[in-house]
């Protein structure tokens, strides 16, 4: 029977806990601004992370920007987490942007403006009292 959290997923959510320190108090480039770490996915063999991450208060292309900036300053960010972490090996750290937030935002949205439409059609039929037949 497997266990239910296999080694891969505890060293993925150790590995988000120090990207997240590391990321807020040793990388001083000015070129990555306010970053969430969301998930980190590890390959079977944990030679591989695929770190999912979100700026905040940046357009699309800052997104890509700060994606482009953690890729090039990840052998950095690697040896930091080799400091960090008690493995014989580290993974090599590839980042990507999560849309998800933004997916999440779009949906929460468009729920909104659903919900203030049909407030306003409820507004419009109350007006009109019924008539005793």
């Amino acid at each position: 029977m497997p266990k239910e959290f296999g080694r891969s997923q505890r060293v993925a959510s150790q590995m988000q806990k120090e990207l997240a320190l590391i990321l807020q108090r040793d990388v001083h480039d000015r070129r990555v601004g306010f970053v969430t770490v969301n998930e980190v996915v590890l390959s079977k063999d944990l030679a591989v992370a695929k770190i999912y991450i979100t700026v905040l208060n940046a357009d699309e292309a800052g997104k890509l920007a700060n994606v482009k900036a953690l890729n090039e300053i990840s052998p950095f960010i690697r040896h930091e987490l080799a400091k960090r972490m008690r493995l014989r090996h580290i993974s090599e750290l590839h980042f990507l942007y999560d849309h998800s937030f933004d997916t999440g935002m779009r949906v929460s949205q468009l729920l909104h403006e659903v919900n203030d439409g049909a407030d306003a059609d409820a507004g419009e039929t109350d007006d009109n009292p019924q008539q005793d037949v």
